[in-house]
C-alpha cells in the first residue's frame, strides 16, 4: 500500500527547539545579571542546563517522571550545580521560560519547503509530539506550519509519551490512518525509531546528531531536504 500520511514529530525535526530554547535562556540570563550576580558563564551554564533537561526528558519518556517535577528540576538542579540554592529563581527562569520560549520560532532548516512539497504531492500530514499539548500547538501556529497538519496529537491528550504505542494507536486514530500507509519522521531514536517499528509502521530516522545507527534497511536522513528520497 501506497504512503498517504507522514506522521512528524515536532521538537529538533520540525521546531528547532535547541535554538529558540538557547536563545530564550540566554535573554533571561542576561535580563537577571546572572553572570554579575553569581559569577556563572553563560555558555557553561547552557551546557549544563542542556545535559540535565536531556536527560529529565528521557526520564519522563521512560515513565520515571511526571512534567511537574522536570519544570521543578531542569534550571533548579543547573543552578545547584553552581553551587546555587535558590528555588524562587529557578522557577522564575522556569516560568518565564515557558512563556517567553515561543517569542522565539526558528524552524530546523528547510522545514518549510519541505512540508510544501510534501502538501504538494497530496500527503496528509500530522503531529505526533511528546511535548505538552498548549505548548505544541502554539508552537505550529506561530511559526506558521499548524495549516500543513491535518491532526496534532501531543502526549499530555493522551497520558503516554512515545514510543508507546498507545500514542501512535490515538494518533492513527484520529487521523484515520491505517499504520501500511503510515510513516513517521523524528529524531530521536528511543521514542520515535523504536516507537514506531515496535508498533509497526515505516519510520524516517532525522539523525540530525549523527548518531549514524546500523540498522538494515532503516532510512535514515542528515538533513530535512532528503525526505525527498523517499517520499
Amino acid at each position: 500500500m501506497k504512503i498517504q500520511h507522514i506522521f512528524f514529530d515536532l521538537d529538533n525535526t520540525l521546531w528547532d527547539h535547541r535554538r529558540n530554547a538557547y536563545l530564550t535562556i540566554k535573554d533571561l540570563f542576561e535580563k537577571e545579571e546572572i553572570t554579575l550576580n553569581y559569577h556563572i558563564d553563560f555558555q557553561e551554564f547552557h551546557s549544563v542546563y542542556h545535559d540535565i533537561n536531556e536527560s529529565l526528558w528521557e526520564k519522563i519518556r521512560d515513565g520515571e517522571i511526571d512534567k511537574e517535577y522536570l519544570r521543578k528540576h531542569r534550571f533548579y538542579d543547573t543552578f545547584l550545580h553552581f553551587g546555587i540554592d535558590d528555588e524562587e529563581l529557578s522557577m522564575f527562569f522556569e516560568e518565564h521560560f515557558l512563556d517567553k520560549i515561543l517569542h522565539y520560532n526558528y524552524l530546523v532548516e528547510s522545514a518549510d519547503y519541505i512540508l510544501e512539497y510534501l502538501k504538494a504531492k497530496n500527503y496528509t500530514m500530522h503531529i505526533i509530539s511528546n511535548g505538552f499539548q498548549e505548548v505544541t500547538e502554539r508552537k505550529c501556529i506561530l511559526s506558521g506550519i499548524a495549516h500543513y497538519f491535518t491532526t496534532i496529537t501531543s502526549a499530555d491528550s493522551v497520558g503516554v509519551r512515545k514510543p508507546h504505542p498507545a500514542i501512535f494507536e490515538y494518533s492513527l486514530g484520529i487521523a484515520n490512518a491505517q499504520k501500511e500507509e503510515s510513516i513517521l519522521i523524528g529524531d530521536d531514536w528511543i521514542a520515535d525509531v523504536v516507537g514506531a517499528q515496535n508498533f509497526g509502521i515505516d519510520v524516517i530516522f532525522f539523525d540530525v546528531l549523527n548518531d549514524n545507527p546500523q540498522q538494515e534497511n532503516l532510512k535514515s536522513i542528515k538533513h530535512l531536504l532528503q525526505i525527498k528520497e523517499y517520499l
